[in-house]
């Protein structure tokens, strides 16, 4: 047989009808007590000795004895008045108190039913948020979530959780939004070059009289295609470790790790110009160079011929800083809100020049370790990406004021 569950508005309303009536109760039962004691007081003074029940027996019957005689003694009869009097008031106080308990308890009863009811309204007003925020929960799912609580009213707890709740809706529609656009656009991105390869592939298989170059153009093609799906899945792979969460946290210093990547990229004929101070942070070393590299890449591609680069790490109040800028074309200040978003480029949408992943990693390796990054125009042309993150350490004090040599390709 399965337990009677009752309701979170079921519980309420009978704890406040149980509390109420355990109140009234102590109330009657006070009310009485007091009105008893009140009574037996006022009929007890000037008796020194209240009789006993047989004493009382004995003085009604001689009482009755003596209304029946033919020559009484007054006395008696005054006694026997006296005695009538109080038994008669005895009787009033105990129909009193008798009515007293019958009306409480009655009263009682009313209000206790009557507080049941009110009970039952203030606790479904008071669980009205509960209701919204259930309903939102069922209305919401992977494909709509736009469903909110909206809950209004005082500024309480419930309401509280309710804000909560619909911020945090904000947040799943946020990111499920994003994750179908990523989605979508590398499903576009990767059907590009597969696209291309078929295309190649079908060319020359079509044609009876393809010669030997032809099959080595076509393999040159789809060799070149597939480095592109490559360096794409590569970046996606990235993307999604850096999302994750950060599962290293080793002492790193930005300063080396950009010495690093500067010996290795592949500059063209850009001038670098670095300042590089020790700026240590608690992290995984790959991501964080990784981080420097997309930096130091998207300067080099979307920078002007033979321009210049500047990259500068140190510590500030905030943390380690770590800042990228680039000589090249000027930018608009409402194009910089779009290019941390993957798969957003500057350029022309059809062009193969990146993925528009770059600065999509640099954001999210940048949040992982808990800093922020945020891109301005330079005013000459160009972009200044500044990244920073919570220190991990304090730099030594040998060196720690002097900048490194400056390194230019």
């Amino acid at each position: 047989m399965s337990r009677l569950r009752l309701t979170v508005r079921a519980r309420l309303t009978l704890l406040y009808s149980v509390l109420f009536a355990a109140c009234g109760a102590i109330v009657v039962a006070v009310s009485y007590t007091l009105v008893a004691q009140l009574e037996a007081t006022g009929q007890g003074q000037g008796n020194d000795r209240q009789p006993s029940a047989g004493d009382l027996t004995r003085f009604a019957a001689e009482c009755r004895s003596a209304e029946r005689s033919p020559a009484p003694n007054p006395g008696i009869l005054v006694k026997c008045a006296a005695y009538y009097q109080q038994q008669g008031a005895q009787g009033q106080r105990d129909l009193t108190l008798s009515h007293l308990l019958e009306y409480s308890l009655i009263t009682l009863a009313v209000v206790i039913a009557l507080g049941a009811v009110l009970g039952w309204i203030v606790a479904g007003r008071a669980l009205r948020p509960v209701h919204l925020i259930t309903a939102a929960a069922r209305a919401a799912s992977e494909h709509d979530m736009s469903a909110r609580v909206a809950a209004r009213g005082p500024r309480d707890e419930l309401r509280e959780l309710a804000e909560t709740f619909d911020d945090m809706l904000g947040r799943l529609q946020a990111a499920f939004e994003g994750q179908q656009r990523f989605i979508a656009n590398a499903s576009h991105e990767l059907r590009t070059p597969l696209a291309v390869m078929r295309a190649s592939a079908e060319v020359v298989l079509d044609n009876p009289d393809s010669t030997q170059g032809d099959l080595r153009g076509m393999a040159a093609d789809v060799r070149a295609e597939v480095d592109h799906a490559e360096h794409l899945i590569a970046a996606l792979l990235i993307l999604a470790r850096s999302e994750h969460g950060l599962n290293v946290h080793e002492e790193v210093d930005l300063a080396t790790a950009a010495e690093d990547v500067l010996d290795t990229a592949s500059l063209g004929d850009r001038q670098v110009h670095a300042t590089l101070e020790p700026a240590l942070i608690s992290g995984d070393p790959l991501l964080a160079e990784r981080l420097i590299a997309n930096l130091v890449d998207n300067a080099v591609r979307y920078n002007l011929a033979a321009g210049d680069i500047w990259i500068s790490t140190g510590a500030t109040a905030d943390g380690s800083q770590l800042t990228v800028a680039n000589t090249g074309l000027v930018i608009s200040p409402a194009d910089t809100d779009r290019i941390f978003q993957p798969f957003q480029r500057l350029s022309d949408r059809t062009s193969r020049d990146g993925f528009g992943l770059g600065l999509a990693i640099v954001a999210s390796i940048a949040t992982m370790h808990g800093g922020t990054v945020t891109a301005h125009p330079r005013a000459a042309g160009g972009l200044s990406v500044t990244v920073t993150i919570p220190s991990g350490g304090t730099a030594s004090s040998t060196g720690a004021g002097s900048p490194r040599p400056c390194l230019s390709d």
